[in-house]
């Protein structure tokens, strides 16, 4: 009785520091997560942290960050904040100068499998570009988040800016306003836990 009453304390203190742990998520991305041109306090991951306050939500993003300058970042980041979920939010600066699709391809595909190996849930957060490098270019791009999210079986915002009308960007057209801020929320708490 007495071992028994000992096996069951001690499964008891194992468990009491996960009992009422927030979920840590990590949102990994570049500017649009950054809150480029508008406060940080008024961007969609502060408002996400807020609107969530049973998750810790924790913005690892920086203005013109490449999929491949986010490789060179995620371990540390991974390691840091030790995630239960990883907001992935990259490739559209990659995509705005051209660099070929199967390269970019291949970086968010080591972001995904990074995060992975570090026990970490992805949500992929997918974009989409202007025309400005031709159909084809544009059309490869936008099927590169699905394809990575069906191949490593994350979930998926097809979109990240989805019904965000044109006056709520800002004057350079690609960066969401602080009036768009709360519909980025709605695009993506779906996804979330």
């Amino acid at each position: 009785m007495k071992r028994s009453i000992i096996k069951l304390l001690l499964l008891l203190a194992a468990c009491l520091p996960t009992l009422g742990t927030a979920q840590t998520i990590l949102v990994f991305g570049d500017s649009l997560s950054a809150a480029y041109g508008i406060p940080r306090e008024q961007g969609w991951v502060a408002l996400l942290q807020r609107a969530r306050p049973d998750l810790k939500v924790v913005n690892a993003s920086i203005s013109g960050e490449t999929a491949a300058g986010g490789l060179r970042r995620l371990d540390a980041a991974l390691r840091q904040h030790r995630p239960d979920l990883v907001l992935l939010e990259l490739g559209a600066n990659d995509g705005l100068r051209g660099r070929p699709v199967p390269d970019i391809e291949h970086d968010l595909a080591e972001l995904i499998r990074r995060s992975q190996h570090a026990q970490a849930r992805v949500v992929l957060l997918g974009m989409q570009l202007p025309p400005n490098y031709g159909a084809d270019y544009t059309r490869d791009f936008r099927a590169l988040y699905p394809k990575l999210a069906q191949r490593y079986r994350t979930a998926l915002v097809p979109f990240l800016l989805a019904h965000i009308p044109p006056e709520q960007f800002q004057a350079d057209d690609l960066h969401p306003g602080v009036a768009a801020q709360a519909q980025i929320v709605r695009n993506v708490s779906p996804a979330l836990p």
